[in-house]
């Protein structure tokens, strides 16, 4: 098992060789912030070297930073089970540009990938069958993105009369409207 200072020590001898472009070690948790052309090699390295192991992709996730100009970071945990220790890799990307996909290396890619194109609409290049599944097909947009509305794009319900279930568009009662939250009694 690592101690801190050897994983210190690796990490910045890694840090040579590798095109890493910032790191950061906290509570023994290694976490690498790499460019989104080099993710490939890392994560290979990261899983054949004799010295890291990191046989195991516990997730991917993603966030969505509307205000960046790459919005999307995703987020790659690894787990070494041989030296008992995790690492986070970050990248950053945009709408426009895919991501090269993992499901190749590690097979629990697949599920977290095809659940970041359904939630945040990152594409993956190379995916084997990248499709929806925690959203319907005919699903219009991405509902984990900061400018998806909180209520949606279509009211789904049930018509008497028709006997059958209706999907409209939504149609709001008011404009949106700016509250004045001040207190008059101040």
């Amino acid at each position: 098992m690592y101690n801190n200072k050897l994983l210190l020590r690796s990490l910045i001898n890694y840090s040579k060789i590798l095109p890493i472009k910032s790191f950061c070690v906290y509570k023994n948790e290694i976490s690498l912030s790499v460019g989104l052309d080099f993710l490939k090699f890392i994560l290979v390295f990261l899983k054949f070297n004799t010295f890291t192991q990191y046989r195991v992709l516990g997730s991917i996730t993603g966030v969505d930073y509307s205000y960046n100009k790459f919005r999307f970071e995703l987020n790659y945990d690894l787990l070494s089970v041989r030296y008992n220790n995790r690492v986070k890799i970050k990248i950053c990307t945009n709408e426009i540009r895919g991501v090269d996909s993992c499901e190749k290396l590690f097979y629990s890619a697949n599920w977290y990938e095809c659940e970041i194109w359904d939630m945040f609409g990152v594409f993956f290049i190379h995916h084997s069958s990248l499709r929806r599944i925690l959203t319907d097909y005919g699903f219009v947009g991405n509902p984990l993105r900061k400018d998806f509305p909180l209520s949606g794009f279509v009211e789904i319900r049930y018509n008497e009369n028709q006997k059958r279930i209706l999907s409209e568009p939504l149609e709001f009662s008011q404009e949106y409207r700016t509250f004045n939250y001040s207190n008059p009694w101040d």
